[in-house]
């Protein structure tokens, strides 16, 4: 038995594919004939873009455009002149061939977003040497062992699966998947929970311990591969699966059905979105509305500033989707490990506890301002809250209502419809604004508590470093105080409070959330049924 990390609930009793890479040994040649070179490159970069573009097709017909919407990704990577132009250069300024030119451009900017302190940032590396590879294979004429031909109830195992090896996954034949590296951030991990299909990744060395044809177990609930079990093992697990299976079938009742706890409050259960097109899987899987929308997914992946009209049409979208449920869109949370190529922000020595979301919003109203008019210009079609990111401070949130007003009067002017009076939040993720939550609550409509930040503030750990990550830990006592605070000065003063961490999510906190009087869990969209269960169980 092996321990890894649980990527993706369910589990698969099935044989091992150990899918090999044909890596392309990259040695650096001297070029004469430059143009001839630039113009294999190009060709190679336009025959990944045509694999990219079908793959996506593909992935948008059987996991959905939202999930599809990383290849595009992958596809502006390859579309962007900076990107594909420092290739080039590197053909032209040092007269190496193109697999060359292309392995130190790839080199360099997976090491910038590998050297982020954020896991879903730090993953963003395996996008680009996904892409990198691909261009390269089509340089060389070496692709990847395929995974054609495969039979039924295959297990693939793999030192890693790019987003595009994922994608292509043919679901009636694999029935999961085994990595060495990766985590539940990476795409593939979010992939195979969107295709439901058990996965257990960071198993260091599972493509050593196996070979093709080996029986083997995913536990994909507690992160466990089982190679060639006795017959009592797989009786047990088979049962595990059969169980499973009903109770995944059983979950779909609650799609349509109101949460209420034993005690016979009625709780909103809402899903997290990074993205506009998300709605549509809160949607499918029962939500109640949307409890984060992290709009800072906007900005990335791109070279400017979103105009207002860009950042209108997305806030609409999800609000005229979600009808009269609640939308509560957090405003721009920049900073720390999430920078923009086109934004410059200071060097700093803790950037988590520096000039970041509403600090950096404050001292950039330009920036601000039009965010908060395309929100309050989409406010009218729908239930839609704003919601602002680390406030620690009275100050800051009546600062930030300041500028809100502003724009109301701009819009007025303009003659542009918006809510007067739409309700503005804090997201309660500093300790100082849960120690402060009795006086907050006499000037907010409603308060979120993120988890995620709160704990590792509270603790002092930070949830990334391996070091001390065994600190954190969602019901240490002094978390729990800060929580059950927050939610008893909101309901003081009339208010309602959520949360939209992961601790949202976790079967083991929910008990005790219902018991503080939690009014609104979020979380991501494939745990709302599952939470539910758990809530009306309490």
């Amino acid at each position: 038995m092996k321990k890894g990390i649980a990527a993706s609930k369910g589990y698969a009793i099935g044989h091992v594919f150990v899918k090999t890479t044909n890596e392309v040994k990259i040695t650096e040649t001297k070029i004469d004939d430059i143009d001839a070179e630039k113009a294999r490159l190009k060709n190679a970069v336009e025959s990944s873009r045509k694999q990219l573009t079908a793959i996506k097709e593909k992935a948008e017909k059987e996991i959905g455009a939202d999930k599809a919407a990383v290849f595009e990704s992958h596809i502006m990577l390859l579309d962007d002149p900076e990107f594909t132009g420092a290739m080039e250069t590197g053909v032209e300024t040092n007269s190496v061939n193109a697999e060359k030119a292309v392995s130190d451009v790839i080199d360099m900017y997976a090491a910038i977003f590998e050297g982020m302190e954020d896991e879903y940032m730090k993953e963003r590396g395996a996008d680009v040497k996904d892409v990198g590879k691909r261009v390269i294979a089509n340089l060389s004429g070496n692709a990847d062992g395929g995974m054609e031909n495969l039979e039924e109830n295959t297990v693939i195992v793999a030192h890693d699966l790019t987003p595009s090896d994922t994608a292509q996954l043919d679901k009636t034949k694999v029935i999961g998947f085994l990595t060495n590296i990766g985590g539940r951030t990476s795409h593939s991990a979010i992939m195979a929970r969107t295709l439901e299909i058990p996965a257990v990744v960071g198993l260091n060395d599972i493509t050593e311990s196996v070979k093709n044809g080996d029986f083997i177990i995913v536990d994909g609930a507690e992160g466990f591969a089982i190679i060639n079990p006795d017959e009592a093992t797989v009786k047990e697990y088979t049962e595990k699966k059969k169980k499973y299976e009903e109770e995944k079938e059983e979950l779909k009742k609650l799609i349509n059905h109101e949460t209420v706890t034993k005690a016979g409050k009625r709780v909103e259960v809402c899903g997290n979105i990074g993205k506009a097109k998300d709605v549509d899987t809160v949607l499918a899987n029962g939500g109640d509305g949307v409890g984060l929308f992290r709009t800072e997914f906007l900005y990335m992946d791109r070279d400017s500033m979103p105009t207002e009209d860009e950042q209108f049409e997305a806030y609409k979208y999800v609000t005229e989707k979600m009808g009269k449920k609640p939308v509560v869109i957090r405003t721009l949370d920049i900073g720390g490990d999430k920078k923009l190529p086109y934004l410059p922000l200071p060097e700093e020595m803790n950037p988590f506890l520096g000039f970041r979301a509403i600090r950096l919003c404050l001292g950039r109203k330009d920036i601000f301002k039009v965010q908060l008019r395309a929100l309050l210009r989409a406010s009218v079609f729908g239930n839609l809250k704003i919601m602002f990111p680390m406030i620690s401070s009275i100050g800051e949130f009546l600062e930030a209502k300041e500028v809100l007003k502003e724009c109301m009067g701009e819009l007025k002017a303009e003659g542009k419809a918006y809510n007067e009076k739409i309700d503005t939040g804090i997201m309660v993720e500093i300790p100082a604004a849960a120690v402060m939550a009795d006086e907050l609550a006499k000037h907010v409509d409603f308060f979120s508590i993120g988890t995620n930040d709160l704990i590792q503030y509270t603790i002092a750990a930070d949830r990334m470093n391996e070091n001390v990550s065994y600190l954190y830990n969602p019901m240490h006592p002094a978390v729990l105080r800060l929580i059950k605070m927050t939610i008893e000065a909101a309901h003081k003063e009339g208010k309602w409070c959520g949360m939209c961490g992961e601790m949202a999510g976790d079967e083991k906190a929910i008990p005790t959330l219902v018991e503080y009087g939690l009014d609104e869990f979020s979380m991501s969209a494939s745990s709302i049924l599952n939470a539910k269960k758990y809530i009306m169980n309490n």
